[in-house]
């Protein structure tokens, strides 16, 4: 039980990466807080699935872009927990991996690139601004990052959201030189296409077949292929590791 007596934030945990990531944590007998923005009833479920699976459970909503929401999951977290160890920035705004229907770039405006911004690095921003006070009442802690292999290898240009997962890593290693002295380590989990997802779902079949067969392990991602590195990172097991961007491809990227 890796996770007994840790409390853990996962942003975006009512479906997707976010889901697996917490029903792992619970699995290893975290007390994870299911984050959410709109969907109660799935993020209900999740917590549901947290707590039968041995670990405890808290679904809260909040926008994570949104100061004033995401003080208000602040202020209830120490009210109801009163610790944090672990804080999983997953969430990002709304995006479909479809290359036949994805803008150019001469067709793509900044407000698309701000969108993307605003969901990775705005969101990172605003949680750990407001959540950090709670982590480092206690002695250490760790910040893990959803990013994108895509930033190290563009199969194909999404230009917005590789831009915005680019300056999520740099905030992050940013972050790690900071807050290291004081105990908290802030490392990237870098994905590569995760299938099926709901920002996945469009990827058409011949190009996940493409990728598969550039992918030395010969197969997409699941989303719990992403929550066991995310483990890693967040638990005691990666205790001397900040500042790293690990690559969850089938060794797509090797770096």
């Amino acid at each position: 039980m890796r996770f007994r007596d840790r409390a853990v934030l996962v942003t975006g945990a009512s479906r997707g990466i976010g889901a697996a990531v917490a029903t792992a944590l619970a699995a290893e007998g975290g007390l994870v807080i299911v984050n959410y923005r709109q969907d109660a009833a799935a993020a209900e479920a999740v917590a549901e699935r947290c707590r039968a699976l041995g670990g405890q459970a808290l679904a809260v909503a909040a926008d994570v872009t949104d100061p004033a929401a995401v003080a208000a999951l602040a202020e209830r977290i120490a009210e109801e927990v009163g610790r944090l160890d672990a804080i999983v920035n997953n969430a990002f705004a709304p995006y479909r991996f479809d290359p036949d229907h994805r803008p150019r770039f001469r067709d793509t405006p900044w407000e698309a690139y701000q969108r993307q911004f605003d969901g990775a690095v705005r969101a990172a921003y605003t949680v750990v601004q407001a959540l950090l006070p709670l982590m480092t009442r206690r002695s250490g802690g760790s910040i893990v990052n959803l990013a994108s292999d895509l930033v190290a290898r563009p199969s194909i240009p999404y230009h917005d959201y590789t831009t915005a997962k680019a300056a999520l890593i740099g905030f992050s290693r940013n972050l790690a030189a900071e807050l290291g002295p004081i105990g908290v380590r802030v490392n990237c989990v870098a994905p590569g296409l995760v299938y099926p997802t709901a920002a996945s779902r469009d990827t058409p079949e011949e190009v996940r077949e493409a990728l598969i067969a550039q992918t030395p392990l010969r197969r997409l991602a699941t989303t719990e292929d992403v929550a066991g590195p995310v483990l890693f990172l967040a638990g005691d097991e990666s205790r001397f590791v900040t500042g790293q961007v690990l690559y969850v491809d089938g060794g797509l990227v090797m770096g």
